[in-house]
């Protein structure tokens, strides 16, 4: 694992981008995702829920991230649906009505996984019964649309916002086509710290969090960091979510380039992350 202050990137990439840029690495094919912000308001501002992954993660271990991971199969299944329509989401994400559905639900599903928050409607989702639905959640003994059904229990879309899309490097060997939604905690749930990938939860400001991460004391991936500075803004999070549908949800995507010696990487957008990483590194 590398760092500059709180920036982590793989010791894998530099080689892997020599190997791209010789022809001789075919590039993964991203799977989608979905991360979710999940904020409350503090009488300083909004705060956002943030997980350190495990060390012993391979992908960003130690790093601090949002409740979030890959769609799968059980995410395409019919669920109980409130708020705005698949065909709504399908627009707004830039893709079919299908996978924007399962995007939903696997943002759904992840948040409640990793954080014990439920958006359905649902004022409290403590008790051994409900751990023990996240729990067959985890292990796939349950689909969202299942575990909705058994509580008579209706997803609501109209909790979450899409704010921005990343996608992994072409020359990761992990890679997510990452959908990053706000969401406010539903009245009368908190959080638990419950998720197998995380060894830490926090509820931080994010102006709070990036000062961490700019003085070292954090790691974070691109995407989170730059999603904490653009909420840093934000007095309140009516704030955030009001300003949620004019985001662009464009696909940040890195670039790699060789520069004699020195590989050279860029976000578009994003000049903060720039970095040269020399031919010894």
């Amino acid at each position: 694992m590398t760092t500059t202050n709180g920036q982590w990137f793989p010791p894998s990439w530099p080689d892997r981008i020599r190997a791209l840029a010789a022809g001789t690495l075919e590039p993964v094919t991203p799977r989608q995702a979905a991360t979710v912000m999940l904020l409350r308001d503090t009488p300083a501002g909004p705060a956002v829920h943030l997980l350190r992954r495990r060390a012993s993660m391979a992908f960003a271990g130690g790093a601090y991230a949002y409740p979030g991971g890959g769609v799968d199969p059980r995410d395409e299944r019919n669920v109980g649906w409130a708020g705005p329509s698949p065909a709504h989401w399908a627009a707004r994400l830039g893709v079919d009505p299908a996978p924007a559905q399962a995007i939903v639900c696997a943002a759904v599903r992840e948040t409640f996984e990793e954080s014990g928050v439920l958006l359905a409607d649902v004022a409290d989702t403590t008790g051994d019964d409900w751990e023990a639905g996240r729990c067959a959640l985890v292990s796939h003994e349950l689909s969202l649309a299942d575990f909705l059904t058994r509580r008579d229990l209706t997803l609501r879309s109209d909790l979450l916002a899409p704010w921005a899309r990343w996608i992994t490097p072409e020359f990761e060997e992990r890679r997510y086509d990452t959908w990053f939604f706000v969401a406010a905690l539903p009245p009368g749930q908190r959080t638990r710290d419950v998720s197998g990938e995380a060894d830490h939860t926090v509820w931080l400001r994010p102006a709070e969090a990036a000062a961490r991460y700019d003085r070292g004391e954090v790691r974070m991936l691109p995407p989170t960091i730059a999603t904490l500075r653009q909420l840093a803004s934000y007095a309140t999070v009516a704030d955030v979510l009001a300003a949620a549908p004019g985001r662009d949800l464009s696909p940040v995507l890195a670039h790699a380039a060789l520069d004699g010696g020195q590989i050279v990487l860029t976000w578009p957008g994003h000049e903060e992350f720039t970095k040269r990483i020399g031919a010894a590194e």
